[in-house]
């Protein structure tokens, strides 16, 4: 074959490959905007039973046909402390099965109607205004481009074909092994496994197709292209939490065993053959046969060692050490959340936002707490403890402000724009709270250096403000979102009489000498900051009631067993 007949052959196949890529590229975001995030919350709420996980898993990614997407909203839900690593599995295997309705449909070859199908899909797209309704016309123009750049690369590959070079390429794919590599460079090229598998597919249907690539081939390509195709999930967990980086490792893992088991197999056992045997005339559909086979067979097998999966994911990813070495970071956030291309929604990082001010909360309150515990009771040791986690909320309060203030430029609900409004009020207020947490703590310090002591009677009332905050405390983390600013109200008004009458003590005993002038100053000014911290507290209830979404809970509560239900902060509505 002459040079002239290469040329337009492979320039051919490039405008098809460069079209399919971008007809699935458009055909997955069509459909994920059709599915919104109503999808996403189906994915993060039902996935609690291992099977419910598997079979939500394939309906998403059959639905919106990119496993990719799947795994990266995964990955976003277990940073956002919505999904435990558990459920992540049991979606992923499920992406895993999903995503194999592209290649069975690839394998129909309905190239003599697929230019009917992409330019309906175009008009339609063309002639509605309605938003979702011009993505269903995308989504449907996309499908009739995939069949039409199919059927270019088929007819691009029959020249191809013919030249010794590209069958002494093929041919040299024997080793299983190189295989495998060949098919993760390839997916991490294209980003597809799908698109992938239809370039096999394209080869298979072409004049010579059968004879250019067998299904011994294909298939560790195939599994090669499951492999790669995991690249795009680890990346999207980069700067997440541990768990997000696990859960981006489970996807990898999962197809680097199954490939294992089934390489395996290939040597004891005629797999290609009965593969083989389920459509012998349809190489194609071989090839989509394969890719289905691969992923349902690897999910039915290790299905039941799931917990084992997690447990060496969790060695080959262990714990930083986090608040135990004093390093100050985001748990539930990452940069990914409020990027341009965010693909887990305004609802994932509402959720995230809301357990990270969770944690912030919690410090701010346990930082009270010792702060007026210290002026019952102070040391070096409790003040270094105070004055480091008063530099932890801090950061979280920047941190958090900065991820909500970024936030705000996206397209949301009216709920969702009430509800970040909410979170942005309650964490200024949670910083204002460690302030008077470290004026406290300094009021304890002051009258230690000066020498002085409160009186008896004095510390007793000291000793009741501890026991006051720990009841309002108690009330925010243990009501619900409608009624915690109620509750919270009267708290609020107990305290605020509780000064009232601290501060009559103080004159009473000031006048009889029981204490000293400057005690009572410093006295005067801890009243002050108990009765702000009161203010605060009622600011949090009513802002989180003003969302009827945002409740917080203890550390205990939170979710990490398989199977259990996960507790998120934000409530769905």
């Amino acid at each position: 074959m002459d040079e002239i007949d290469v040329w337009p052959a492979l320039l051919g196949l490039c405008s098809g490959m460069a079209l399919f890529l971008y007809s699935i590229k458009i055909t997955s975001g069509s459909l994920q905007t059709i599915a919104g995030d109503k999808l996403k919350n189906i994915l993060a709420k039902l996935t609690g039973n291992r099977i419910l996980g598997v079979a939500v898993g394939a309906g998403i990614t059959a639905l919106i046909q990119s496993s990719t997407a799947t795994s990266v909203m995964a990955v976003g839900f277990v940073n956002a402390g919505l999904m435990n690593l558990y459920q992540a599995l049991w979606v992923i295997m499920g992406a895993n099965i999903g995503t194999n309705i592209t290649a069975q449909l690839i394998a129909f070859d309905v190239g003599a109607v697929a230019p009917v199908i992409a330019l309906l899909g175009t008009f339609f797209c063309l002639l509605v205004k309605d938003r979702k309704l011009r993505c269903i016309g995308e989504a449907v123009a996309g499908l009739g481009f995939i069949f039409v750049a199919m059927s270019l690369m088929k007819d691009s590959m029959a020249p191809l074909s013919e030249l010794d070079i590209v069958k002494e390429i093929f041919s040299s794919i024997n080793n299983p092994f190189l295989g495998i590599i060949v098919g993760i460079i390839f997916v991490i090229i294209i980003q597809s496994s799908a698109a992938g598998v239809g370039v096999l597919q394209a080869m298979a249907m072409s004049a010579s197709g059968a004879q250019l690539i067998t299904l011994e081939q294909a298939m560790f390509l195939i599994f090669g292209l499951n492999i790669g195709t995991c690249v795009t999930a680890v990346f999207a967990s980069i700067g997440g939490s541990r768990n997000a980086t696990r859960a981006g490792m489970l996807h990898m893992l999962f197809n680097v065993i199954g490939t294992a088991i089934f390489t395996v197999a290939y040597y004891l056992l005629p797999v290609a053959d009965w593969v083989r045997a389920l459509s012998p005339n349809d190489v194609a559909r071989q090839f989509a046969n394969m890719h289905l086979v691969f992923n349902l067979a690897s999910t039915i097998i290790l299905l039941p060692f799931g917990g084992m999966i997690v447990k060496l994911v969790k060695l080959i990813v262990p714990d930083k050490g986090g608040d135990k070495e004093g390093v100050q970071y985001l748990k539930y956030l990452n940069p990914n959340m409020i990027s341009s291309n965010n693909q887990v929604g305004t609802e994932v990082l509402i959720s995230a936002l809301c357990n990270e001010i969770n944690r912030m909360l919690i410090m701010a309150g346990n930082n009270v707490q010792m702060s007026i515990e210290a002026v019952l009771d102070n040391n070096d040791k409790k003040q270094q403890t105070i004055n480091e986690t008063e530099e932890y909320v801090d950061y979280l309060n920047k941190e958090i402000s900065f991820y909500i203030s970024h936030a705000m430029i996206f397209d949301m609900s009216e709920k969702d724009a009430v509800t970040m409004s909410a979170l942005f009020k309650i964490t200024g207020n949670i910083e204002r709270m460690g302030d008077h947490a470290i004026n406290i703590s300094g009021y304890a310090s002051l009258l230690e250096s000066k020498g002085l002591k409160l009186s008896d009677k004095a510390l007793a009332e000291v000793s009741q403000m501890v026991k006051t905050t720990k009841e309002a405390y108690n009330i925010l983390f243990g009501s619900k979102p409608g009624s915690v600013h109620i509750r919270m109200a009267q708290m609020e008004q107990k305290i605020d009489d509780m000064t009232d009458d601290y501060r009559e003590h103080q004159l009473e005993r000031l006048k009889s000498g029981v204490c000293s002038g400057d005690a009572c100053v410093i006295y005067s000014e801890m009243l002050t900051d108990f009765e702000r911290l009161g203010d605060h507290l009622l600011n949090i209830a009513e802002a989180a009631a003003e969302s009827k979404r945002i409740s917080f809970s203890l550390p205990s509560e939170t979710v990490t067993e398989e199977n259990s239900n996960v507790k998120v902060a934000a409530e769905k509505a």
